[in-house]
């Protein structure tokens, strides 16, 4: 997804005019130039949740309008709760990837592993990345430079999102995890930066070749994720693995290592 920057022109009405109704005036703004599956009631409370955050943070006037709405849906459209939530990610951002990009020579390490590939795009047009936790050992971790890793991948998946779709698809294939690989306090860290800071970008996530042991650590980390994001991890028995693929994805874009075409390219 290309970053939306269009911002809607503010009101030119008279002196008089409310805050209420400059909101609304923007929200119609939006909903004609932006479009997509929101209808005018919901860019509505996205200019309400933009005129409140940046009363309170100019620098939120750097965020496009298509996160914002992300950042709303994920907290039910109550635009306080969402305010909160821009908020913090605005601040974190700012500290944490300052310039606004995560070079790659701050992850060069952790980019070594392969932990995590490019693939095609599932039926709705979604990118797709494979990750595989198990070339991830929690002995020679580096907490820092795992965050600084987590970021770099869900920037570069968000990167490859195509116009008109918000969410990517992840395939974790947990083939050969096993004790040494476990390491509940990085995929707790994943998470959180998953759903603080990118809100609504997760489509699907499914899990294949899941070993016994992972269920037991799946367990320790299932209460550090929030409701609408636990919806989204799938469990795929080896059963139903190759149909449950290419129901998501057609051969031409299935990776060659399930059984289609498509070829795999390392993130770097």
């Amino acid at each position: 997804q290309r970053p939306d920057r269009h911002r809607p022109p503010r009101s030119t009405s008279a002196h008089g005019t409310s805050k209420k109704d400059r909101s609304r005036e923007e929200g119609r703004s939006m909903a004609s130039s932006v479009g997509g599956d929101a209808g005018e009631g919901e860019w509505l409370k996205v200019a309400e949740l933009r005129a409140m955050a940046e009363a309170q943070d100019p620098h939120v006037k750097e965020v496009d309008n298509l996160t914002l709405r992300r950042f709303l849906r994920a907290r039910g459209h109550a635009v306080g709760k969402a305010s909160a939530m821009l908020l913090k990610f605005v601040a974190w951002r700012r500290e944490a990837v300052p310039g606004g990009v995560m070079l790659a020579e701050l992850v060069r390490t952790e980019l070594s592993h392969e932990m995590a590939y490019m693939a095609g795009a599932d039926r709705a047009g979604r990118p797709v990345m494979l990750a595989f936790p198990a070339k991830h050992f929690s002995a020679t971790r580096d907490m820092a430079g795992f965050k600084r890793y987590v970021v770099y991948l869900f920037d570069a998946m968000c990167a490859r999102i195509p116009r008109g779709q918000e969410k990517f698809l992840c395939v974790v294939d947990l083939k050969g995890w096993g004790y040494a690989n476990c390491d509940v306090r990085a995929y707790i860290a994943a998470i959180e930066i998953l759903q603080s800071y990118y809100p609504e970008r997760l489509g699907k996530a499914l899990m294949i070749h899941v070993p016994y042991l992972f269920m037991k650590a799946w367990k320790v980390v299932q209460p550090f994720i929030d409701a609408n994001t636990r919806d989204k991890f799938v469990f795929v028995d080896d059963k139903s693995l190759e149909e449950t693929l290419r129901r998501e994805m057609e051969d031409g874009q299935l990776p060659e290592m399930y059984g289609g075409k498509m070829p795999i390219v390392p993130l770097e």
